[in-house]
């Protein structure tokens, strides 16, 4: 805090550390300031809080005879504040001993010029990117392991299974998605089937819409379907829980206490996701054959009669269970790369958002990756 008169006053520079640095005298026409006590490197940030507060609209007479102690830092600082008001208005120093000027000139002479901002090549960003993509790759592999080794554990040892977080999860992730999907993949029915039926419409082949749609659904279109839409809305949940978790330090409290975060957290989100994603995908196929029948009749004036006689005759049981096949993969992927992400999490809310967002992309990245390697597969063996 600063108090200034008008006449002849001298004023300390007091600040929390009840350490003066600074003084100065206000008069008519000029300002003294004088430096006092140690100007080392140990008070700087003190001393540059005080200068901070010096006016500089009058001529400064700066007095430096009672600075007990100095080193470079505290004559650097000097020249610093020194240069600036000289832009200001006139500055005298007075007092200042040959040691303090030989000190100064030194510094001045070989003072660096600032380093010019030196730009990022692409091929080094390229190669930056490489870099954190393998640390994530390594860190997700180190991740699966100690998933795996929890799982093993609990599989042998059924009273560690947290059955109540399990029903919890599956509630949330399964029972309040139901909505959602079931929404999308009738719409998505909807489309292939007015899609579908302009072209089939050519050829008088209107009934061959029903085996467009209702192989399509069950072998890819459903399964897809629920897993993006869980991706984003389960998998994006459980990055955030964790990753508040993290923030929060609650998992290094569990871990203090002796708890296992992956059987705590990990394991009950995985086991609750593999169990609803199957029957999610089963209301998917429900709902996405439903909006195929609705579309048919609307455009192509099949009944639903018609469509579930001719559904009958085509969608083979392999093909419902080709496509549920991938829910428990799917599933798995989705929680692991959600949890992952959580885990991942710094100290701040800003990473969080990034490994949330990172969590969403990652797991439709891998469930589409994964989907095509099913058809590879099914292909392959003629399925």
């Amino acid at each position: 805090m600063i108090i200034i008169s008008k006449l002849n006053l001298i004023l300390p520079i007091i600040v929390t550390m009840n350490e003066q640095f600074l003084v100065i005298k206000i008069e008519n026409d000029s300002l003294k300031l004088f430096s006092i006590g140690k100007w080392t490197l140990s008070s700087i940030r003190q001393i540059e809080i005080q200068l901070e507060k010096i006016p500089h609209d009058k001529k400064i007479i700066w007095d430096v005879s009672d600075v007990s102690d100095f080193d470079s830092a505290g004559v650097l600082l000097f020249k610093k504040y020194y240069e600036r008001f000289k832009e200001e208005t006139l500055v005298d120093v007075i007092a200042y001993t040959s040691v303090q000027k030989e000190m100064y000139d030194l510094l001045a002479a070989h003072t660096l010029e600032a380093i010019p901002q030196r730009t990022e090549h692409y091929l080094e960003n390229l190669g930056k990117k490489a870099v954190n993509a393998y640390m994530d790759m390594k860190d997700f592999i180190t991740f699966i392991g100690h998933v795996f080794v929890a799982m093993f554990y609990a599989l042998f040892n059924f009273k560690n299974i947290r059955i109540k977080e399990m029903v919890y999860h599956v509630h949330h992730s399964g029972f309040n998605a139901l909505l959602i999907i079931g929404l999308t993949s009738f719409l998505v029915g909807m489309v292939i089937a007015y899609q579908g039926a302009v072209q089939l419409a050519k050829f008088g082949a209107d009934i061959f819409i029903v085996d467009t749609v209702g192989i399509s659904i069950v072998r890819e279109l459903g399964p897809m379907i629920t897993a993006i839409v869980i991706a984003g809305r389960s998998g994006s949940a459980y990055t955030a829980e964790i990753g508040a978790m993290k923030i929060t330090e609650e998992i290094s409290a569990m871990r203090t206490m002796g708890f296992d975060p992956y059987n705590f957290l990990v394991l009950p989100r995985i086991f609750a996701l593999i169990i609803a994603l199957p029957l999610l995908i089963f209301f998917s196929d429900i709902m996405g054959i439903f909006g195929g029948m609705v579309a048919s009749q609307l455009q192509l004036n099949i009944s639903m009669a018609q469509f579930i006689d001719r559904l009958y005759e085509v969608l083979e049981v392999k093909h419902y269970i080709l496509g549920m096949i991938k829910g428990p993969v799917f599933a798995f992927v989705i929680a692991s790369i959600g949890c992952f992400r959580g885990f991942q999490v710094s100290d701040n809310t800003e990473s969080l958002g990034l490994q949330t967002t990172a969590s969403v992309v990652n797991a439709i990245f891998l469930v589409i990756m994964f989907d095509a390697l099913f058809s590879i597969i099914y292909t392959g063996l003629d399925l």
